[in-house]
């Protein structure tokens, strides 16, 4: 395969040129080039020239769509949001202003900021039909298992905001899933620990909303921590969208056959679901129970040093960034002042964590490998210290990345290029045979 530069009449293009060598047919395929980040060979012709498919399991050299919402430079630990770097939102934006960046394309002057806040407290209800549904869950129910069907069941509710040809409706669709996924979230938590649902309060900002839905009682105020407010600000910021991930593929995938917005989050809802994509800092702490005690972390340290044992530290390295996790950086400060505003300093696994964390950065093993804590790492850390349960992290995740799934959504349903999603597949089963009889069957 060679690449070269062709002229046609519209101008210099960059091709590939493919040569098949069973029968010596040359094929151009063009060149198209982002305004950063790799180049991308289209290869819509290749089946038709050829009869042939590409071959890329789990899709990690293709590009399945065009976007301008996020890029991620992994070599580099780069990741921009409509050009703007992460760690520049986090300290500087709240979570709202990202919201409105994601769907929008642009930062809002200070009338749209406010207009933008007003919306979405006005969304922040849910149909009082909907809290009846939690009833049917067992309380033991993993509350994602709870999060997949009430959003789904959104669309039941909501039958003014489900025509995707609609731009109005569409808007309005995306406005409900960013206001309503903290009161939903915030209710099955409520629900699984046996106490009263809290309503939300049009008074409070976006993360102390969803603090107060979800710690608060009815028999005594609540106050919202602002410095606990803010680091869930922030831990809202940098999980809200990550370029073209298991679960935004999952919602755009879902979303190309025109199915209703709320199916398709509640699609990504079940794909983030997964330990190795949103259930990664749920993981983390799973894997400090497991150590137990301080003195314990050189054998796991050792362990997981060792290429024949499955044992695996969670929280370390990204499949994505082979620097360190530029979210990584800012929750790791995010962590030390949650940790200092709690006045924490005996807790077993956050001590783990801390002399984890140590040795990751000065063990020249984990710095050989570019094995730097992760932003799940952190996260984890934090929500616990918070108070939240383990089976709450990743329901949280899908709070935050909701906002992203929604931009996504909405970018592929206004372009007119898109199609149904329909991955081929190399298929290795039996060739045509016929059917034999029962009686016939050996």
């Amino acid at each position: 395969m060679s690449q070269t530069t062709q002229t046609a009449g519209d101008g210099t293009a960059d091709t590939v040129t493919l040569i098949d060598n069973r029968t010596g047919k040359k094929l151009d395929l063009p060149i198209l080039k982002g305004s950063t980040g790799p180049d991308v060979i289209d290869i819509r012709k290749l089946y038709g020239a050829t009869g042939c498919f590409t071959y890329d399991p789990g899709f990690t050299s293709t590009a399945s769509c065009d976007s301008a919402i996020t890029y991620i430079d992994g070599d580099e630990g780069v990741l921009l949001h409509r050009g703007y770097p992460i760690d520049q939102l986090a300290d500087s934006s709240d979570f709202m202003e990202v919201c409105y960046l994601l769907l929008h394309g642009e930062l809002p002057n200070a009338a749209q900021k406010k207009e933008f806040e007003a919306t979405i407290t006005r969304h922040t209800m849910v149909h009082e039909q909907l809290t009846q549904f939690y009833r049917g869950f067992r309380r033991d129910a993993h509350p994602m298992a709870v999060m997949c069907g009430v959003v789904g069941a959104l669309s039941a509710f909501y039958h003014d905001s489900t025509d995707i040809n609609d731009p109005k409706q569409r808007m309005i669709a995306s406005h409900r899933l960013i206001a309503k996924l903290p009161t939903i979230a915030a209710m099955a938590y409520k629900y699984s620990v046996g106490q009263p649902f809290m309503y939300p309060r049009n008074d409070l900002g976006y993360a102390e909303n969803f603090l107060y839905m979800t710690f608060g009682v009815p028999c005594e105020p609540y106050k919202v921590n602002p410095v606990i407010a803010k680091a869930m600000d922030k831990i809202f910021i940098l999980h809200a969208d990550h370029e073209q991930n298991a679960s935004t593929s999952t919602v755009r995938l879902a979303g190309s056959s025109g199915a209703n917005p709320f199916a398709c989050i509640a699609a990504g809802i079940a794909s983030l679901w997964g330990p190795a994509h949103g259930g990664a800092n749920e993981a983390v702490l799973k894997m400090l129970e497991e150590i137990k005690t301080v003195d314990r972390i050189p054998e796991f340290i050792a362990r997981a040093k060792d290429k024949n044992d499955n044992f695996r530290l969670m929280g370390f390295g990204h499949r994505v960034y082979k620097n360190y996790d530029p979210r990584a950086k800012v929750m790791q400060q995010t962590c030390k002042e949650v940790l200092a505003e709690l006045g924490i300093k005996d807790d077993p696994l956050l001590d783990i964590a801390v002399e984890l964390e140590r040795i990751a950065l000065s063990d020249p093993y984990f710095i050989e490998k570019k094995l730097y804590p992760n932003v799940d790492f952190y996260s984890g850390i934090i929500l616990k210290a918070i108070g939240f349960p383990t089976s709450m992290f990743t329901v949280l995740f899908a709070l935050a990345r909701t906002v992203g799934w929604i931009s996504q959504w909405q970018e592929m349903i206004k372009d007119p290029g898109q199609k149904i999603g329909r991955p081929r597949q190399l298929y290795m089963g039996h060739t045509p045979r016929d059917f034999v009889p029962v009686e016939k069957r050996g």
